[in-house]
């Protein structure tokens, strides 16, 4: 026999996939505008930040209603305990895309400064760990959530090479000093969507296993 609270997991489980898939669209969309010093596109992400708010709002609600309502124990415990952290990580991911789109907008009429190729390898693997630690929320996959945090680090070394790259370009020239300093904002920011990921794997592996991995190293 179906329970009711099964109807109300489904459901909330159903808004926070979609929740996850508005904020990996922004978070792309904002990687590419940087790549291709896109300003259209990064108006659009800008654009789109009330929407994301507006689900934070409704999942936490729904989660609240179900301890409310439901008093959930066990597994359906943690499952909405994992949610209500996973939302809020997703808000804040889908804020950082909303300030990568920022600074693109902001390096409009800006001169023609390279990028640091570095730039590209973390956008890439920030992108792959926010696609992977959604997928782990639906498929509630803590042996692909443990993967994801341990790609944290491939992050962290292409961020310090950017800083070197930053410093040593201010530099040499220092009339650059504005954009630069722009750039370097953008990479903080791509750091911290890697971030918020791993924090997601990690409450996966929470709602899984009852484990609470946060704060303590990779194995």
């Amino acid at each position: 026999m179906t329970r009711h609270i099964d109807r109300q997991i489904g459901n909330l489980k159903e808004k926070i996939r979609r929740v996850g898939t508005v904020v990996e669209e922004a978070i792309s969309k904002s990687i590419s505008a940087v790549i291709n010093r896109d300003v259209q596109l990064a108006q659009r992400v800008l654009a789109n930040d009330e929407a994301i708010d507006r689900m934070e709002v409704e999942v936490e609600e729904e989660c609240l209603k179900i301890l409310a309502l439901y008093q959930p124990v066990a597994a359906d415990l943690r499952f909405v305990v994992a949610v209500l952290k996973i939302n809020n990580d997703l808000e804040r991911m889908g804020d950082l895309a909303k300030n990568i789109a920022k600074r693109v907008a902001q390096l409009e009429g800006a001169g023609p400064v390279d990028l640091p190729p570095e730039i590209r390898t973390m956008a890439m693997q920030a992108e792959e760990m926010v696609r992977e630690c959604l997928a782990a929320v639906i498929d509630a996959d803590p042996v692909l959530a443990r993967r994801i945090r341990e790609q944290d680090d491939v992050v962290d070394e292409a961020r310090q090479k950017v800083r070197k790259r930053i410093l040593a370009g201010i530099k040499e020239h220092p009339e650059n000093v504005e954009v630069l300093l722009r750039v370097n904002s953008i990479t903080k920011h791509i750091e911290r969507i890697a971030d918020m990921a791993t924090n997601v794997a990690e409450d996966v592996i929470y709602m899984v296993e009852g484990d609470i991995v946060r704060h303590r190293p990779e194995e």
